[in-house]
């Protein structure tokens, strides 16, 4: 399994990323709608004047802000009838996207395989916006003035996963590859429904042969979660088909709230899913290594830490050492919401959170070291960072060896005999 050379082709003919200049987010919110196009635009935009059915989306990591408009881009040359000289713009109108534009925020103009145009507005310090330069392999230093990928020649080194989670935040259906030989046993396993998730986790990691949680636990996590990744939507897809089919009426009408309903059930899975399965994977990883822990215990103000180390009862008794003491917190993504790690297991200086999350923006981390946050994320994730970053990153071999050093040191077991 694995993503294909050159897979963003299926999606998209090319992209054009510009970061926003104070004239350009100015112009947005005025009535000078054009942009002034460079040669390397006509790569990817051709020669001939074209009308571009748009999707406009404006994202950042706080999903309550984002927006999206269905509107055109315009592409022609301001000097068509002269001969010897051409200027081409992009013009673009008025929309609720382009308003909220600021300065420094990023541009993605994205050219579909159906010649529709996915306009993509990101914010200035978001993990999305590093996410995408990282994804459309385009250098966002060089984005001050217009960079463009007519060729996206990706060479299938990309995680899976990753590049999953990154289309679907921008509205872009995944295609899975490889995947007709797992959902007829899926079918057959679970029928109709989902199962408890540490069901589904478990069948997952039983479908992975090629790891050792003991010699490689880093690639072991993310094989398992890119298994019960690929097989959730394997089955969730089959599950929405069939539902589909049987349609939405009720009294021979239309049952707009049975809809609604049934869209939010997915939207909801999706959310609670992820995490979850997160937590049961690094559960596996934490007995297979022989690691002694504590998964979601209560502390102080009824928080509820993902991990604690050794155990909740070493952390209640004031006597044990804080600096013996560790917390992982857990997320799939982090976005805004790492900062609720903080506020958990009081007695813990320094916290660590294990995270899926690929290229983290540079503000975002250096955040988390001013608040004595270690970030723990597998090595093959790493490469999506800067170099700088990647010095202080931990991975979860890291991690287990820290704790593990600490477990031996401390002489905690009499305690749990107590």
């Amino acid at each position: 399994m694995g993503l294909k050379s050159g897979y963003l082709k299926q999606y998209f003919k090319g992209v054009i990323a510009k970061k926003l200049s104070a004239v350009e987010a100015d112009a947005m919110k005025s009535n000078q709608h054009e942009f002034n196009a460079t040669t390397k635009m006509k790569e990817i935009l051709g020669v001939e004047r074209r009308k571009f059915l748009t999707d406009f989306i404006y994202i950042t990591d706080d999903e309550e802000k984002s927006e999206s408009s269905k509107d055109f881009l315009m592409w022609y040359d301001a000097r068509e009838n002269n001969p010897n000289r051409s200027e081409y713009r992009l013009y673009y109108p008025s929309n609720t996207v382009l308003k909220k534009a600021m300065v420094g925020d990023s541009l993605f103009i994205c050219l579909k395989q159906d010649d529709t145009i996915l306009c993509i507005v990101s914010g200035k310090d978001d993990n999305i916006t590093s996410q995408l330069y990282w994804l459309f392999d385009i250098d966002d230093n060089k984005a001050e003035r217009y960079a463009v990928n007519a060729e996206l020649k990706t060479n299938g080194s990309h995680l899976e996963f990753a590049v999953r989670m990154i289309l679907t935040q921008i509205g872009i259906e995944y295609e899975e590859n490889d995947s007709d030989d797992l959902l007829a046993p899926l079918l057959k396993r679970f029928g109709s429904k989902f199962p408890k998730t540490d069901v589904f986790s478990e069948y997952a990691r039983n479908l992975v042969h090629d790891v050792s949680p003991i010699e490689d636990p880093d690639r072991t996590l993310v094989k398992w979660f890119d298994m019960e990744e690929k097989l959730f939507f394997l089955l969730e897809r089959n599950l929405i088909k069939e539902r589909l089919k049987t349609g939405f009426i009720q009294d021979n009408d239309v049952d707009v709230d049975g809809f609604v309903k049934f869209s939010l059930s997915v939207q909801n899975r999706r959310k609670s899913r992820a995490g979850l399965s997160l937590e049961n994977h690094i559960c596996a990883l934490l007995n297979a290594n022989g690691i002694e822990y504590s998964h979601t215990p209560v502390t102080e103000n009824r928080s509820k830490p993902d991990f604690l180390f050794p155990n909740i009862k070493c952390y209640r008794d004031e006597k044990f050492p804080s600096e013996h003491l560790t917390m992982l917190g857990s997320k799939s993504t982090c976005k805004d919401r790492w900062r609720q790690v903080l506020a958990e297991a009081e007695r813990i200086d320094r916290k660590h959170l294990l995270t899926l999350e690929a290229a983290i923006s540079t503000y975002q981390t250096d955040e988390m070291k001013d608040k004595k946050l270690q970030l723990v994320i597998p090595t093959e994730i790493h490469k999506t960072y800067t170099d700088a970053q990647q010095k202080w990153l931990y991975s979860v071999k890291d991690f287990l060896g820290e704790v593990s050093e600490k477990q031996k040191l401390t002489p905690y077991a009499s305690m749990l005999l107590r």
